[in-house]
């Protein structure tokens, strides 16, 4: 088999090198790798053993606990997805040659982005490109940025509040917190609301793992008002739900509430606090690659109906007169 040119001069790395490695990576053990390659534990160690003999430095460092990649480790790892991503490419002229008849979309996103916006927006874009097929995963910010990072997801949808520099953002906006609840609720009239009036009143949260309850607490913790959640959950639409119809008030960011909103009784009011009250969204791609077509088109797209939220401000939009889909170039 041909080998690729590697990261350092005249050091050659093959494939079965690649993939070995970077799935040892991924699973911090040869046995494992082993086992889930279905390739013997030796032929993975020698291939690494290889590797580091050629390029003269450690590549993992070895714990009790598993391998994990040592600096050097970390390099090849980048150029190694890079080069093991880089073979879509030929797919990816081959899909654009056929007008996108064909392709695959792998989407990594926060539950926020899940259960409304993206499947709406799948759903749409598939009308003009009804061979595209998508897989999404949904797992926190940190688990998305990830995936992308090592290639596991073409896109990541996530929120935060700093830009993280390993990744590309594609596109990124605000996503303040607003409060949920049902449109005869007693609060629902307001312009805004603040922790003092929510605090009045029933309130489920997220757990304390995400992003929207982390500010949520920090704004308490600045304003001095202690908000007990007479319901926490790690479920979204349980807190929708309980919203809804329980007379309980749920805490969002602005695209999960205009998106929801237009679909269920609800009432979406901006948070008026003293602290901080905005986190950013992202759309993720992996840093340096190209994206196979489909991909490529999907984000284009993605940004067009994140433009028109942003445009929208606090008004809910109306999710069947979503924008088109962009056409693909000839």
């Amino acid at each position: 088999m041909r080998g690729r040119a590697g990261p350092a001069g005249g050091v050659k790395v093959h494939d079965a090198s690649l993939r070995y490695f970077l799935e040892v990576v991924r699973v911090g053990s040869i046995a494992e790798a082993s086992d889930r390659l279905n390739v013997a534990a030796s032929a993975i160690s020698r291939q690494i053993a290889k590797l580091e003999a050629e390029l003269g430095t450690p590549l993992f460092e070895r714990r009790p606990r598993g391998m994990v990649p040592s600096a050097a480790g970390e390099l090849l790892a980048q150029h190694a997805r890079r080069t093991v991503l880089g073979a879509e490419q030929v797919l990816t002229e081959i899909r654009r040659l056929k007008g996108l008849e064909r392709g695959l979309v792998r989407m990594g996103c926060t539950e926020g982005f899940a259960t409304d916006f993206l499947p709406g927006a799948i759903g749409n874009f598939r009308n003009t490109y009804p061979g595209i097929a998508f897989e999404m995963q949904v797992s926190t910010p940190r688990v998305i940025t990830r995936m992308v990072r090592e290639g596991d997801v073409d896109i990541g949808l996530s929120f935060g509040f700093v830009p993280d520099p390993s990744v590309h953002v594609e596109f990124s906006g605000s996503a303040p917190l607003m409060a949920l609840m049902a449109p005869d609720h007693p609060l629902a009239n307001l312009p805004f609301v603040t922790l003092a009036d929510i605090a009045a009143f029933p309130v489920g949260l997220p757990s304390e793992d995400t992003t929207a309850r982390q500010l949520f607490d920090l704004a308490c913790g600045v304003e001095g008002i202690a908000v007990e959640p007479v319901l926490t959950t790690n479920y979204m639409a349980g807190l929708w739900r309980f919203a809804e119809v329980a007379g309980g008030i749920t805490m969002t960011g602005r695209i999960t509430a205009m998106s929801r909103i237009s679909r269920f009784r609800l009432r979406a009011l901006p948070l008026r606090t003293k602290a901080p009250n905005e986190r950013r969204y992202e759309i993720q791609t992996m840093l340096g690659r190209i994206l196979p077509e489909a991909a490529h088109v999907f984000v284009a797209y993605l940004k067009a109906q994140l433009s028109r939220i942003e445009r929208a401000g606090d008004q809910p939009l109306d999710l069947a007169e979503r924008a088109e889909p962009p056409l693909q170039k000839p």
